[in-house]
C-alpha cells in the first residue's frame, strides 16, 4: 500500500513538472520572423487598377450602346412595374391572382435579369 502511493506521488510530481516546464518553456520561443513580400511575376504589385492603364478598359467607353439599353430597359420595367401594381389595386384583394398578373411578373422579372446581364458586361 505504501509503495501504490508513492507510484501516485511520484506520477503526480513528475505530471506536474512536466506541465510547469512546458508553460515556462513555451513563454521562451523566439518569435517568428516577419515574412518578405515576393514579388509579382510581372514585377508589379497588385493593387486597383488604375485609369491609365492600357490594358484595363474603361465599361463606359467601351459600350455605350449598353448603357442606353440598360436605361431603354429600365424604363420598361417602371412602365410594366406601374401598369402590374394598377391592375392589382384593382383586383378583390380576397380572390387569387390572375395569369395575366403572374406573366406580367414573370416578364418583370425576365427583363430584370436582362438588365443585370448588360451592366455586367
Amino acid at each position: 500500500m505504501v509503495d501504490s502511493r508513492r507510484r501516485l506521488l511520484l506520477t503526480l510530481a513528475g505530471t506536474l513538472g512536466v506541465l510547469a516546464a512546458d508553460s515556462h518553456l513555451f513563454g521562451l520561443q523566439l518569435p517568428r520572423p516577419a515574412r518578405e513580400p515576393r514579388p509579382y511575376p510581372e514585377g508589379h504589385e497588385k493593387g486597383p487598377p488604375s485609369p491609365d492603364d492600357p490594358g484595363i478598359q474603361n465599361k463606359r467607353v467601351i459600350d455605350p450602346q449598353s448603357q442606353k439599353q440598360i436605361r431603354e430597359d429600365i424604363a420598361r420595367i417602371y412602365e410594366m412595374a406601374s401598369e402590374l401594381k394598377e391592375e392589382v389595386e384593382r383586383t378583390n384583394a380576397n380572390s387569387t391572382l390572375s395569369v395575366t398578373l403572374v406573366k406580367k411578373a414573370q416578364q418583370i422579372e425576365k427583363l430584370a435579369k436582362q438588365i443585370k446581364e448588360l451592366a455586367r458586361g
